[in-house]
């Protein structure tokens, strides 16, 4: 039989071309990346705290927390070694006809304990996307229980952020995340995204903003028919599609229209949940009252893939109910409440409440939030400062009275990203605008803010040299 050279293992290649001539990498120009044209590869080879370091012994601080999701910082050894320990004592099981695991048990308990009034259920996935994927198939099982076949569209936000597959990402309201894969796909529909900024109309107030996001929510509602809409998904505060907090007033006025109508609430704390506004979730921030709720991310820093979907009480007793039509409950993963993941997890949120880093929120977060207000709201290119918790953003503006945006063309957002980068800072340039976003560990210090201030400071006066 003769070789395949090419698909050997290339070992005298260096590190960096093996990545490019290996890997896929998700939201990258794939040829340009592939023909090594878009810089080398940053390999990420350690961190800790706040801060990471590449593979030429440079150090940045992650002002990102990867994506929204180191929430206790790098190099946590408690978190390492429950992995370790539970690796050894038991890798795998199923947890398929009541089949389950201690951590699994252990976990699905603590969250309950942390979880909004009314919440009764834990169903383990691996991660944010899966886990809206399993809402839509529990809203569409709850129906068919209750015997409304029709009543099957969600709702979501324009620029609202809830994943990458099929479901999830026709949920997802940025074009850039549709493009090229057939999405939005199904019943699905979208509705006024909550930005008082770029949305309400000139003098506008917030409350009157959000009665206006209301409206337009009942009218589309309306228009559907509300004995075809089941559900309305929202994240607290919205993450990539720009980190916008929600305007006063938005979440009550949103769920007295959903109660009208008789439309479950989805909250999806993928990024909010477990303490990034500095309180277990969004919905105690914002006084909601969810009938389902995604996490994912925080719920493990990331030390390992887990995601959750925890199911309220009016859900939990029509899916148990449902055995009557439909007998076993008939979905789930090979690795749903995978045992490693939830030792995990498990010691992620006994760290978190044993260090009170949801009170380092608290302090920190708004010290952030005020330190780039004082830095940069009044920059000629920048429109708005915003934040909460242990999240903000700064938007920049082509023309700061006119409220005019920049020409795409421009990439200012991911301009100002890279020049940070250049610094040893870690700031995503977000889609849907020309937006700087950040969203670090939680364990963030005071003198880490200093140091994101400085070089933001420095990167806009790269990007913006007559301003």
């Amino acid at each position: 039989m003769t070789a395949n050279f090419d698909s050997a293992p290339r070992l005298n290649e260096s590190l960096e071309r093996l990545d490019q001539v290996s890997l896929i990498h998700p939201f990258t120009s794939l040829r340009s990346y592939a023909a090594g044209e878009a810089g080398e590869p940053r390999i990420v080879t350690g961190g800790r705290g706040a801060w990471i370091r590449d593979q030429h012994g440079r150090e940045f601080l992650d002002a990102f927390a990867g994506l929204y999701c180191v929430n206790v910082g790098y190099g946590r050894e408690e978190i390492a070694d429950a992995i370790a320990n539970q690796a050894r004592k038991l890798a795998y099981y199923h947890a398929y006809a009541g089949a389950t695991n201690e951590p699994a048990i252990r976990l699905a308990d603590k969250i309950l304990s942390m979880a909004p009034k009314g919440m009764k259920r834990v169903y383990f996935g691996l991660s944010g996307s899966d886990a809206n994927e399993t809402q839509v198939k529990l809203v569409w099982y709850y129906n068919n229980v209750l015997g409304r076949p029709q009543k099957k569209k969600i709702i979501s936000r324009r620029r609202g952020y809830h994943g990458g597959t099929i479901i999830s990402g026709a949920l997802t309201g940025l074009d850039v995340y549709h493009a090229g894969f057939d999405l939005p796909y199904g019943p699905i529909r979208h509705t006024t995204a909550p930005h008082h900024y770029w949305e309400a109309k000139p003098g506008m107030s917030e409350d009157a903003f959000s009665a206006q996001c209301a409206d337009d929510l009942e009218r589309l509602i309306l228009e559907e028919g509300p004995e075809t809409v089941a559900a309305f998904i929202g994240e607290p505060a919205l993450g990539t599609g720009g980190i916008v907090p929600p305007p006063a007033g938005y979440w009550a006025a949103i769920q007295a229209v959903l109660r009208k109508y008789d439309i479950l609430l989805i909250a999806d704390e993928v990024v909010c949940g477990f303490g990034r506004l500095g309180e277990n979730f969004g919905s105690d921030v914002y006084d909601m009252a969810p009938d389902l709720i995604t996490v994912a991310k925080g719920l493990t820093s990331a030390y390992l893939p887990l995601s959750g979907v925890i199911v309220g009480e009016r859900v939990w007793e029509v899916l148990q109910a449902g055995q009557d039509t439909y007998g076993a409950f008939s979905h789930g993963y090979t690795y749903s409440a995978h045992p490693v993941c939830a030792a995990a997890g498990l010691a992620n949120l006994e760290l978190i409440e044993r260090e009170d880093i949801m009170g380092n929120v608290r302090s920190v977060g708004p010290y952030l939030l005020a330190q780039l207000q004082a830095a940069f709201a009044d920059h000629p290119k920048v429109g708005e400062v915003r934040g909460v918790g242990m999240l903000a953003a700064i938007e920049f503006v082509a023309d700061k009275d006119a409220k005019t945006r920049f020409d795409p063309a421009e990439r200012i957002g991911a301009r100002v990203s890279a020049a940070c980068s250049d610094l040893g800072l870690i700031a995503r340039g977000m889609p849907g605008g020309d937006i700087l976003g950040f969203a670090p560990p939680l364990v963030l210090t005071k003198d880490d803010v200093g140091v994101i201030v400085e070089r933001v400071g420095k990167a806009l006066a790269t990007v913006f040299p007559a301003a």
